[in-house]
């Protein structure tokens, strides 16, 4: 089954098993904003409580903030978001379109990657175990021909990145043969610079009302509060300031379902160093993130890093990590050495020192960071996509969402084989023993086959059944989402079997 049609089945499912809903439905919906629905809900606490907890709770030298999303205006003028936030758009004349010129050639370069990929399959197809990928790969006049357009195109897309020269990602795109997915035509407008911030007025009169901005970034919150933190909690360098808000950006150019939104989250956290100490903090961090992802379970090889082409004006490195989408490879998190340009920034446009005094140099200087910023929204979609599975049974296929067990939304559902005889009775005192300690779901109708194709879908990872056995010992059948294999185990012990499943401590110990 082609990608493309995987992802509107996940697209879909979402919204048939309540994860995610567009807002504003009944009205017709409002373009790149979506809703949680009960289970979406969950899932996406749940993602936060992971990160939240890894950053917090297993380094003694991260703390927490949670910042307004109203700030002053000023802060804006001085991270660069007034003068240098925006986005490189072009419209198709004939569909009426409009575009980011960047991600057009981006799009480009992975159909390159995608002909040279699909050239090496078809070689170890071939050749089978006595497949040398490497040698191929430098010595196949197709992969060659492939790799040569890429290094071409790559090198014009960054310099003209780098450069801000908006004449020129036109005329790669021109070049190219790079046409509108709507229409099919070239015709193209000229490249033109969007500001993405949303403004309001905040104040009682319209004469007195002061411009505001929605925040485009949670990171700002806590660079205007590094010294309250430092100084209350006598935090010493290196130290971090993590936190998870709502931001917002007017994107004119919205795709991929929830990958891209207008109202999105963000897990930020920003970790204060020493100058000159940061480019090591960066490496670590980016070790200590990779291995974050990895350890969720969904195949190393679906993860990989990305240079930046073009550095932010705050950056002196940055990476992102990025996960393989139905769609491709895409970001789901970026880490930068962000140098000492916010905090400088804040203190020469408030006038505040905002210095840190090392006593084991005996000197004052502004700190330099290192960022690591997640959207919760692509975090989730990342888990749902890796997680969504459609198996061909004997009889019929199963759709299932093989969620990692302690991200799952609902941990266990109980059903009483029959709705009689006790067993209803008998369900709701397990759930009543065991609702303190995760989300317990309670489902008696329909037949108990179809009871656990409804957990697959949902992603239920244990689904218990109460029998007339039950009643003479005790016991239950549990059974095992990913394998539908089924064992027979005492209640007393469906605690001590899902919390051990469940658990962040076992998660985190892969991170340690």
């Amino acid at each position: 089954m082609a990608q493309e049609d995987i992802f509107k089945k996940l697209v879909a499912h979402c919204k048939e098993y309540g994860y995610v809903f567009q807002s504003s439905e009944i009205y017709d919906g409002l373009g790149a904003v979506y809703d949680y629905g009960q289970y979406g809900v969950e899932l996406k606490n749940n993602i936060k409580k992971y990160w939240w907890d890894s950053m917090v709770l297993l380094h003694e030298n991260v703390v927490g903030i949670d910042s307004a999303i109203f700030m002053h205006p000023t802060i804006w003028k001085a991270s660069g978001h007034v003068d240098a936030f925006n986005d490189p758009l072009i419209d198709n004349k004939d569909s009426k379109k409009r575009y980011r010129a960047d991600v057009l050639i981006e799009d480009q370069l992975a159909k390159y990657e995608e002909k040279m990929n699909k050239e090496v399959e078809k070689a170890s197809k071939r050749f089978g175990d006595a497949f040398d990928e490497k040698q191929f790969r430098e010595t196949n006049p197709r992969v060659l021909a492939n790799k040569e357009k890429w290094n071409t195109l790559h090198n014009r897309f960054s310099k003209a990145l780098n450069d801000s020269d908006l004449a020129e990602l036109k005329q790669i795109i021109e070049d190219e043969g790079i046409v509108c997915p709507i229409s099919g035509s070239r015709n193209w407008t000229d490249v033109r610079q969007f500001n993405l911030m949303f403004a309001t007025e905040m104040g009682s009169t319209a004469d007195g009302a002061l411009k505001v901005y929605l925040r485009p970034e949670t990171a700002q919150g806590i660079f205007v509060n590094y010294l309250n933190v430092q100084k209350t909690g006598r935090m010493k360098i290196p130290f971090g300031i993590a936190q998870i808000g709502k931001a917002f950006r007017n994107e004119i150019v919205a795709r991929q379902f929830i990958f891209r939104m207008r109202e999105f989250e963000q897990m930020e956290m920003q970790f204060f160093v020493r100058p000159g100490s940061e480019l090591d903090w960066f490496e670590k961090w980016k070790e200590t993130r990779m291995k974050w992802h990895r350890a969720l379970g969904f195949g190393d090889e679906n993860y990989r890093f990305h240079e930046h082409e073009k550095l932010a004006h705050y950056a002196n490195a940055a990476v992102d990590v990025e996960y393989k989408f139905p769609f491709g490879f895409k970001e789901v998190e970026g880490i930068h050495s962000r140098t000492d340009f916010d905090l400088s920034q804040h203190e020469q446009y408030s006038g505040k020192k905002i210095r840190y005094f090392d006593p084991e140099l005996n000197e004052s200087y502004v700190p330099y960071v290192v960022e690591t910023s997640i959207g919760v929204d692509r975090m989730f979609l990342q888990v749902i996509s890796a997680s969504y599975c459609e198996e061909q049974l004997e009889k019929d296929t199963r759709v299932v969402l093989k969620l990692p067990p302690v991200l799952a939304p609902v941990k266990l559902a109980v059903m009483p084989l029959v709705k009689k005889d006790g067993l209803p009775e008998k369900a709701r005192e397990i759930i009543d023993e065991l609702k303190f300690d995760f989300i317990c779901q309670y489902d008696e109708k329909d037949s108990i086959g179809k009871r656990y194709r409804r957990q697959d879908a949902i992603g239920t990872p244990f689904c218990v059944t109460v029998d007339h056995q039950t009643a003479e010992d005790n016991t239950v059948t549990i059974r095992y989402r990913d394998t539908m294999e089924q064992e027979r185990v005492a209640i007393s012990e469906l605690g001590k079997i899902i919390g051990e499943q469940i658990s962040y401590k076992k998660l985190f110990g892969k991170l340690q």
